[in-house]
């Protein structure tokens, strides 16, 4: 059980900087959210989770403002769970990437597989099914035995929670550099099929209206895990096993099943819907009212707990897997909790919407936190960080051009050398692991350009990619940027497809070191320029930054996950020679 302490001992002890606020920060709170009086430790611990980068992008929201978000097939760009993209006869596909860097490198297995789950329940909380996974992984060099151990587990965790859950790992890409050893880059993309009717809003409205808890019970795992991800690695982070969560494939397979019935059965009854990821309950509740210009009142004595003697902080911060937030208007509360009953899952009324525009908690009959919705969820400070060229970026405009000199016995060396290297070697000893042909939708596998997915009742299919060359953006972060979107472009079109769309993550360095902050901001300037040139707007993604070990970055890589459209199976290509 965590202790608390009291307002003043917060103050006092200056705690909260552990929790990743700044001294600034927490006088914004007191000061001119608060009026003056003292946070106590449940909203200290809120703000701090609600304010990390993780969850609201302070450090990037400049940086995300460049990229093109809107478009003639563009449904539902960034601000939901996952993007929406038109691909005609009422349907649409929708898809979103996530990563899951930090808690892979603590506990790879976990962190891998619980990354795998919170992107799935960003899709179908959109309404969707779930039809695809890809991936995107980053690792130091193979011949370490620590990274042999992540490469392996963090495999065995994609595998593990994709075939059990039954959705198909249908692509992605694998990269192995030194400046990953200590900070292993694991991102998972989801792609989703909708029919257009049943697109869903994380929104919760209408005074009177309840707020459901459903799914799995809450328990210690993974506090603070939003915080976790927004800063530096440095000596004894990896023992922060606290932060990670522990995933259940076959408890998510039940709550998408349940989640989707709703939707599609009880459309007329659910207001808003939205998963519990980063940040857990206080970020997908406060988010829900917030966008719907509402308040929530919440009793916490109706969550249900799978540990004794929690208190509001840690129910609050948890981020327990499988778990999700629905609005559903009142009076219907009795056919949601029936619902669920069928799939042994909880589905509990912890709560009503208010008009007040406060986030209020109560426990054990005390009111516990009473602070304004939007503070947590929107009010945020954006931050403006100094952008400077690094050094090596003059020394490689200054170098002289290198010409080498080719001979027949030279280029068959460095071939073979080149097919040696693990990040161009045969990557089939990874995928293999995954089932990329369950649900049977699959007609390219992993192993050619795109994979490509059929869409079952048309003649249309879906290709899709996830790409970057970090290497290229540590040379420029500009044209390297717009290299990535070019990339996944060839490989769709490579398949037959007319790109669509992108998602992204990415992963950089400390924002608040110049040459690290102008990483990102010129590596995004390449790819808005290609998004343009190329009509493919930006329709979700994340940010992943402080990706550094003992003050030593990774190279900047913004992966970028593709998705686009063949409008006849018979148009389908592949790489592989047809003939001899």
């Amino acid at each position: 059980m965590t202790l608390e302490m009291s307002p003043e001992q917060i103050q006092e002890s200056k705690i909260y900087r552990e929790w990743g606020l700044t001294d600034e920060e927490y006088l914004k709170i007191k000061d001119e959210i608060l009026d003056g009086r003292l946070p106590n430790f449940t909203e200290t611990g809120m703000y701090a989770v609600m304010w990390s980068e993780h969850c609201c992008y302070k450090n990037s929201k400049p940086v995300l403002k460049k990229f093109p978000t809107t478009g003639p097939q563009v449904l539902m760009g960034p601000g939901e769970g996952a993007g929406v993209v038109d691909i005609g006869d009422d349907l649409a596909v929708v898809f979103k990437a996530e990563s899951h860097n930090h808690p892979s490198y603590v506990e790879p297995y976990e962190g891998a597989a619980t990354g795998s789950g919170g992107i799935i329940r960003d899709i179908f909380s959109m309404g969707a099914r779930p039809i695809a996974i890809l991936d995107s992984l980053r690792f130091g060099p193979i011949d370490n035995g620590k990274t042999r151990h992540i490469v392996d587990q963090v495999t065995a965790g994609i595998a593990g929670y994709g075939n059990c859950i039954g959705i198909p790992t249908v692509g992605g890409e694998v990269a192995f550099d030194e400046s990953y050893a200590g900070n292993p880059l694991v991102n998972v993309m989801c792609v989703g099929l909708i029919e257009h009717k049943h697109i869903q809003k994380g929104q919760a409205k209408g005074v009177g209206n309840s707020i459901f808890y459903v799914g799995a019970k809450t328990g210690r795992d993974g506090i603070h895990g939003a915080s976790f991800a927004s800063k530096e690695f440095g000596s004894g982070s990896e023992t922060q096993r606290s932060a990670v969560q522990v995933g259940d494939p076959f408890m998510e397979k039940l709550l998408l099943e349940a989640c989707i019935e709703v939707i599609q059965n009880h459309g007329d009854i659910l207001v808003g819907i939205q998963d519990m990821g980063a940040a857990g309950l206080v970020s997908s509740t406060s988010e829900m009212a917030s966008k719907a210009g509402s308040g929530l009142r919440l009793n916490l004595d109706n969550v249900p707990q799978r540990e004794t003697e929690m208190i509001p902080y840690e129910m609050m911060l948890s981020e327990s897997q499988e778990r999700m937030v629905l609005c559903v208007k009142k009076g219907h509360e009795q056919e949601i909790i029936d619902l669920f009953k069928k799939y042994d899952l909880d589905a509990v009324n912890i709560g009503q919407v208010t008009d007040d525009g406060f986030y209020t908690l109560y426990h054990k009959g005390e009111m516990v936190a009473h602070v304004p919705v939007d503070s947590l969820a929107e009010d945020a400070p954006t931050y403006y960080r100094e952008a400077k060229v690094p050094e090596r970026i003059q020394k490689f405009t200054d170098r002289e051009k290198y010409l080498p000199e080719i001979t027949d016995s030279a280029v068959s060396e460095i071939f073979k050398k080149l097919l040696a290297q693990p990040t161009i070697a045969s990557k089939k000893s990874i995928y293999e692991t995954y089932d990329s042909r369950v649900m049977t939708n699959t007609v390219v596998a992993p192993g050619s350009d795109s994979a490509v997915l059929r869409v079952r009742g048309t003649n249309k299919a879906l290709a899709m990619t996830t790409d970057c060359n970090a290497r290229y953006l540590y040379l420029d972060p500009e044209k390297g940027g717009a290299i990535a979107v070019a990339e996944a472009a060839r490989n769709i079109v490579a398949s037959g497809g007319k790109p669509l769309a992108i998602t992204d993550c990415l992963n950089f360095g400390n924002p608040e070191k110049p040459e690290q902050f102008w990483e990102l901001t010129t590596a995004a300037d390449g790819i808005s320029r290609s998004c343009l040139a190329l009509d493919t707007p930006v329709i979700s993604g994340n940010v992943s930054l402080y990706n550094e070990t003992n003050g030593s970055a990774i190279l900047p890589t913004p992966m970028i996950g593709m998705v686009g459209l063949i409008e006849n199976v018979k148009n389908i290509t592949t790489q592989e020679f047809k003939k001899a």
